[in-house]
């Protein structure tokens, strides 16, 4: 071969060699803006997430349910301080409270939050004697404190030491309408209806349904 053809050959050579590498050149700034675009989709689509999730996480809470703190002695035994409840804030906009039911309530007057249980519902007698409460004359069964007031019995010593009545405001014994008496657990150590008044329906925040922490303490509340 001559020396023309081999010049003829190289150059050939040089121009596929200068294509093949200018093509993924092209590709790769074509590439770019669509790995952008999808970035920034997914970007948009997780701050759509987060939104929704936000939103629904307010009308839970503002609805539908709430998470709630006990504070004091008043429930012990079956609450104690520290435990975290599960509030159902929709269940008293379709039906009345029941008896034995565990209640979170507002008090305007202390600006707080109080849990305790329903005794005594609208048009009811209330009448408390030692550690015995009579709802129209008949003696309450109350298995949810059962035991604590057996052990106290035992130890020589009432359950529930507080007067009847001590708020002046209840003059009589009888459940207004649109409003419910609550006392605690801890009867001894209980500031409720016998001292606080009749609870308003207006002011039922719900019913306890859950502990959830601590998590050795998970469990649905019995009512």
């Amino acid at each position: 071969m001559d020396q023309q053809s081999r010049n003829d050959e190289n150059v050939v050579e040089i121009t596929s060699d200068s294509a093949e590498t200018a093509t993924p050149s092209a590709e790769s700034d074509k590439a770019a803006p669509s790995q952008k675009a999808k970035a920034m989709k997914e970007t948009v689509e997780w701050i759509k997430a987060l939104a929704i999730a936000v939103v629904l996480v307010v009308i839970i809470r503002s609805f539908l349910f709430a998470p709630f703190m006990v504070e004091g002695e008043s429930m012990h035994p079956n609450f104690e301080t520290g435990e975290r409840l599960i509030v159902n804030k929709i269940l008293y906009k379709f039906r009345e409270p029941d008896r034995g039911e565990v209640v979170v309530f507002h008090v305007p007057e202390q600006g707080r939050d109080f849990i305790k249980r329903v005794i005594g519902l609208p048009g009811d007698t209330v009448k408390v004697q030692g550690d015995d409460v009579y709802i129209n004359d008949v003696k309450l069964e109350e298995p949810y404190i059962a035991d604590a007031i057996k052990q106290a019995q035992a130890n020589g010593q009432l359950y529930n030491t507080e007067s009847d009545f001590p708020n002046e405001r209840i003059t009589e014994a009888t459940v207004p309408e649109d409003t419910i008496f609550a006392m605690g657990d801890n009867r001894s150590n209980s500031q409720d209806s016998r001292a606080l008044g009749y609870i308003s329906d207006k002011e039922l925040v719900g019913r306890a349904e859950v502990i959830f922490w601590p998590l050795n303490k998970l469990s649905f509340i019995k009512h």
